[in-house]
């Protein structure tokens, strides 16, 4: 059985000010693995972001203990790489340079040293061949590759990720799944991955945490057990349909249970 990479115990998070007091968290729990492709699923507004920035240490929970290979996350840190889904690479930058940036604070390594080590993991995200190109001379799928790349260069075990493809075309979204599969079997990093669409969830994920909103909670979790050898014809197989099917009802009962009653 994986050590707990992450462990989360009774998050709670509240926004207040003179006009609102809002709980955007309620009792959140979860755990992540050494190894493990995590998703969490639900509808706009559950409180899947706010979570992930409290994992990134970008944010601070109201209440409750989350600690990273046992120590309270403070702040962010290099053992948590971040993807949102706006790449906010520097437009000034060289494709290398955008992802050689999350190396400056490595005083050990040389210049060219951070170079070979950006043209690497650009290459592990499939754009040998573009790391001499601007933001502004690539499509949105490849500069998400580039903000995955400079995530990854610093080699987190866990890599957490707010609807990435999101902003994609289908078909490059289905790409860029392809690509972060390979990508996550090659690294060994964890994942932390927020989506609100379910296929994604079921075809990426070794587990999904099904988010309800108002406050946000933790509805159900669900353990995938898929293929590791994933290709898009296993969105045809009966598990997989099974596993959709559980969480959309998951997601209808949370609606009927918001109706009004007449």
């Amino acid at each position: 059985m994986n050590e707990h990479l992450l462990t989360a115990v009774k998050i709670n998070k509240v926004f207040e000010n003179k006009q609102r007091h809002f709980t955007a968290l309620k009792d959140i729990g979860l755990n992540i693995g050494n190894h493990e492709f995590v998703s969490l699923l639900g509808p706009s507004g559950c409180g899947k972001s706010t979570f992930l920035r409290l994992v990134a240490g970008l944010d601070k929970a109201t209440s409750g203990t989350m600690k990273m290979n046992g120590q309270t996350i403070e702040k962010p840190g290099r053992n948590r790489g971040v993807v949102f889904q706006q790449y906010s690479l520097l437009p000034w930058l060289l494709a290398w340079q955008n992802v050689a940036f999350a190396l400056k604070k490595e005083k050990d390594m040389s210049n060219t040293e951070k170079k070979d080590l950006a043209y690497h993991f650009l290459d592990l995200v499939g754009l040998k061949g573009f790391e001499e190109i601007y933001p502004s001379q690539m499509s949105g799928g490849m500069q998400q590759r580039v903000a995955i790349a400079r995530a990854l260069v610093i080699k987190p075990p866990l890599l957490l990720m707010d609807e990435p493809f999101g902003a994609l075309d289908a078909q490059t979204r289905r790409d860029m799944q392809d690509l972060l599969v390979s990508i996550f079997k090659e690294t060994r990093s964890s994942v932390l991955f927020v989506t609100h669409d379910v296929d994604e969830a079921v075809y990426l994920s070794d587990r999904v945490y099904v988010m309800s909103a108002n406050p946000g909670r933790i509805a159900k979790q669900i353990d995938i057990h898929l293929s590791d050898e994933k290709d898009w014809s296993i969105q045809l197989s009966e598990p997989f349909i099974n596993y959709k099917k559980e969480i959309l009802m998951e997601l209808k009962r949370q609606r009927d249970d918001m109706r009004p009653s007449e």
